[in-house]
């Protein structure tokens, strides 16, 4: 079965934001299994110290995190600059959170448990179609 994605598999590096490791991971396999480099994160301030935010080609992110929060990395990323698509996931959706993860520029915000499909759509057209 083809998945949405492979034909972009070498399109740059894909960064993964999860303090929840089975998710984390998760991601990582399902990502990687279709040719992208993927680098995982257990925090947002791990992510942005790491040196990866100018080679990352997509970022996807949890909602809810202790310390700074997707939504506060989202925010964090576009006053500095950083136009990469971003790709909000959550198990504890809310209309609110949505409206304003999709207003400040998520290409796609999806909740949990993840429809891999889905998943693997959304991040392609997001490589397709940048926002830099």
């Amino acid at each position: 079965m083809a998945l949405p994605g492979r034909e972009l598999a070498s399109t740059g590096l894909i960064s993964v934001v999860d303090d929840d490791v089975w998710a984390r991971e998760g991601l990582r396999d399902l990502i990687s299994a279709i040719g992208y480099d993927v680098r995982t994160f257990e925090s947002a301030e791990e992510f942005v110290a790491s040196g990866s935010i100018a080679e990352t080609a997509c970022l996807i992110t949890d909602l809810n995190m202790p310390g700074m929060s997707g939504l506060e990395l989202q925010a964090y990323l576009r006053s500095a600059g950083h136009r990469m698509p971003i790709i909000i996931v959550t198990a504890y959706a809310t209309e609110e959170h949505r409206s304003r993860a999709l207003k400040d520029g998520a290409t796609s915000f999806l909740t949990k448990p993840l429809d891999e499909r889905m998943l693997l759509g959304c991040l392609a057209q997001a490589i397709v179609s940048p926002t830099r």
